[in-house]
């Protein structure tokens, strides 16, 4: 066995074997590119295995110190990286600015932070950790975009080819000097290492006239400008100011480059990972600040509560009662996880719980019910009745009481909602209904939701609500 597979047989006994195996064999013989901000459902995909699994996988990876997780604030024009973040901790609270596209973007976890891994480098040296040291187009490839642009080999010839008029390395504190002729085209003058921008909007009839542009390089974030010129001859003068290289590029903002850009793939969000209970459980106190509240758009939550607990202890005495509510509780943890949510909280015998889309949370009310069935069955009683409610809506992610929980109305309203089922009902509202996912879950179930109006306590408005039969 080869060093690096021996390292890595500590996370064969904390996750799926086959994800364990398949994320060493990565780290031993995947090129140093792919080792650099690895997406996990593009690896699952390439792999053939479980999405949850290889989450889970990558997770327990960084726990044991043989990837690092970086939240990576990217633009949701051009899919570059504006920012890199060892935890979420850091994810600031005013805009990210993004040079290529000359526009500031407000840090959405919802789709805006990718969570990817890259391997340590106690396990593994590739190029990515030197940044400094890459080609152009590989740092624009490892560092510069994100795991969610599609940019294999062909993209590099497109890049180079139809792109790209000129790109160099200026070194630390060196100035260079280059002269082009301006085509009739919309240019775009860009360093990816301080993301510096400056616009050439290329009109009007052409020109013989010598011009001259002047580009400085500083460690701080320069805004973008933008300059109007004819077709012409022009002198770039480039001068790095900074304490590290740079690498100029020219390149035209034209539909080339809007291909380029806009070949995407699925990546980890932010926000899925917040759902993850992988994540919960391994990083309880690495979540957020005290004082950080993350903007969510779109979450969806449900609650259960186990109908008539009090009078279970009070019928079947103590010791008979608790090992039936904690079957009930392990039934539904396992059916959470598996669905791809996360318990938020235990309160006495209800559970809360997060997932990123409405059918999951669904699915695993479904589910939820069935499992009581069974537990009734095996146990040959009928006192195991689970209530359950669920709403999608937007949110905060905040810290309360050392642990990372939601507030907001829709957290209010899909507790309310639990509130008003009864005898293994399943109650959601109108989101849910008419979200795509529980849709096709209900079409393929035969299911009709039953819709009532519901007066929910510290609702002003009445809300729509739907049982499940």
């Amino acid at each position: 066995m080869s060093d690096i597979l021996s390292q890595f047989s500590r996370l064969k006994e904390v996750t799926d074997p086959a994800v364990a195996e398949a994320i060493a064999l990565l780290a031993q013989d995947g090129a140093d590119h792919e080792l650099n901000r690895v997406n996990p459902l593009d690896f699952a995909v390439r792999t053939g295995l479980n999405e949850e699994k290889v989450i889970a996988g990558f997770l327990q990876a960084s726990k044991l110190g043989l990837f690092d997780l970086t939240w990576n604030v990217m633009c949701p024009g051009c899919g570059g990286v504006l920012d890199a973040h060892g935890t979420l901790k850091s994810l600031r609270s005013d805009d990210y600015q993004c040079g290529l596209c000359g526009r500031g973007y407000a840090a959405s976890v919802d789709e805006q932070v990718e969570v990817a891994f890259t391997i340590a480098p106690r396990i593994r040296r590739v190029a990515a950790h030197d940044p400094n040291s890459l080609p152009i187009w590989e740092y624009y490839r490892q560092v510069f975009w994100s795991s969610g642009i599609e940019f294999n080999a062909d993209a590099l010839a497109t890049l180079s080819k139809d792109v790209v008029l000129d790109a160099r390395e200026l070194p630390a504190h060196q100035k260079a000097e280059l002269s082009l002729m301006l085509p009739p085209q919309f240019i775009i003058l860009f360093d990816p290492v301080t993301h510096t921008a400056h616009f050439i909007d290329v009109q009007g009839e052409p020109t013989d006239e010598a011009r001259q542009l002047s580009l400085t390089y500083k460690n701080e974030h320069a805004p973008t400008l933008t300059t109007t010129m004819r077709p012409g001859p022009l002198t770039i003068s480039y001068d790095n100011q900074t304490s590290t290289r740079v690498l100029p590029s020219i390149l035209v903002a034209a539909d080339a480059l809007h291909l380029l850009i806009g070949k995407r793939k699925p990546f980890l969000t932010a926000k899925r990972i917040l759902s993850n209970q992988t994540f919960r459980d391994l990083y309880k106190a690495d979540n957020l600040s005290i004082d950080q509240r993350l903007n969510i758009t779109s979450l969806t939550f449900l609650f259960t509560d186990l109908k008539g607990s009090t009078a279970l202890y009070e019928r079947v005495g103590d010791l008979a009662a608790f090992d039936l509510v904690r079957a009930h509780f392990h039934a539904l943890l396992d059916i959470i996880a598996a669905e791809g949510g996360a318990v938020v909280k235990t309160i006495g015998d209800s559970v809360m719980a997060t997932f990123t889309h409405p059918e999951q949370a669904l699915l695993a009310a479904i589910e939820m019910r069935k499992a009581m069935e069974r537990l009734n069955d095996e146990r040959e009683t009928r006192d195991l009745v689970v209530k359950i409610g669920i709403h999608e809506g937007p949110c905060l992610a905040v810290m309360l009481n050392e642990r990372q929980d939601y507030f907001g109305q829709t957290v209010n309203i899909a507790a309310r909602v639990q509130g008003l089922a009864t005898s293994q009902s399943i109650h959601v509202t109108s989101p849910i209904v008419s979200a795509k996912g529980v849709e096709a879950i209900l079409q393929k179930s035969g299911a009709m939701p039953i819709e009532k109006a519901a007066a929910l306590r510290g609702i002003a408005d009445k809300v729509l609500v739907y049982e499940i039969p």
